[in-house]
């Protein structure tokens, strides 16, 4: 077993693509990196997840600039983590929108966050020195906020604790294409760190329901039609399931984070050991599960000592 975090040996560029996944509706992936979403209005552009640092998010307006020279006035965070928001200054925004719930968890652990991801995967992190602070929002919602880009209406939405107690979704009615956050991967490790597992199955849930015939996931390829929706959709349960339910069993008679670490990587291993960030993931998901499995329902801030701690114990 590898003594550091697998993340600071990824070092590798990924190739980057922007594919349409409706009218004026691009998804910016890059194989298995944080994923971004543009929708393009009748006389704007909105953005959702801006990327690590300014760097990172010129790739994304440079794709944007290939397709429109419509302004940029609206940057949609579907979280507080900071691979999503401390690219943000590089749209030039009117608007920045988050949920309320992920405002206070910027406030709360934003700068630990920071701290905490810098540490475990650099490479996400070019250019962090251009970075000014941390991200806030201008404009924050509780359950629904609707945005008009022209005659195109942008609808907002936090449907429930998932991967995060903040996550929102972006709904496009004209076009029924969703932008799921990280809620939904595509063949990548969900990070569960400061999830909330029992309550992710009933967001999946919810998202369903909207019957999307497109979803731009939070890592991991665009996602068009119904088929491959739905596979996504359930491929994440699946990778939620099967990580809580072993942490949980041995929760339940009392048993050591490293005896989860090892009863969740016997039933995750074979089914998702060639996920992109699987290893990277899996310390952080463990500990959340084990924790929420033992009662503790807010996740635990993490540091970069706390990371630190939690790896040296699972090194055993």
């Amino acid at each position: 077993m590898t003594r550091v975090f697998a993340s600071q040996g990824d070092l590798a560029e990924k190739t980057v693509s922007f594919t349409e996944i409706g009218r004026g509706i691009w998804a910016f992936t890059a194989e298995g990196d944080p994923n971004s979403g543009v929708i393009i209005g009748d006389d704007a552009v909105m953005v959702i997840e801006a990327q690590a640092t300014p760097r990172l998010a010129g790739k994304v307006i440079a794709e944007i600039r290939k397709v429109t020279d419509k302004p940029i006035t609206h940057l949609v965070l579907t979280h507080y983590h900071a691979v999503r928001v401390l690219g943000a200054s590089a749209y030039g925004a009117r608007e920045v929108i988050m949920s309320e719930a992920a405002r206070a968890m910027v406030a709360e652990r934003g700068q630990e966050d920071w701290a905490s991801e810098f540490a475990r995967f650099p490479r996400l992190f070019a250019g962090h020195e251009a970075i000014p602070g941390l991200t806030w929002p201008t404009t924050t919602f509780s359950d629904r906020l609707s945005v008009w880009l022209g005659r195109r209406r942008v609808d907002i939405l936090h449907l429930g604790r998932a991967h995060t107690a903040g996550d929102a979704v972006v709904w496009v009615p004209d076009s029924e294409v969703m932008f799921t956050g990280d809620i939904v991967e595509d063949r990548s490790a969900c990070y569960c760190g400061d999830g909330h597992f029992r309550d992710w199955g009933r967001t999946l849930d919810a998202i369903a329901a909207f019957r999307p015939v497109a979803i731009g996931p939070g890592r991991g390829a665009a996602l068009a039609g119904e088929a491959m929706v739905s596979r996504a959709i359930e491929s994440t349960r699946d990778f939620l399931d099967s990580t809580f339910r072993p942490a949980a069993r041995v929760a339940a008679r009392g048993g050591t984070l490293k005896e989860a670490w090892d009863a969740v990587r016997a039933e995750c291993d074979p089914k998702f050991a060639d996920y992109a960030i699987y290893e990277h993931c899996l310390p952080f998901n463990v500990a959340r599960a084990h924790d929420e499995a033992r009662g503790i329902d807010t996740p635990r801030i993490w540091t970069a000592e706390r990371d630190r701690e939690m790896w040296a114990a699972l090194q055993g």
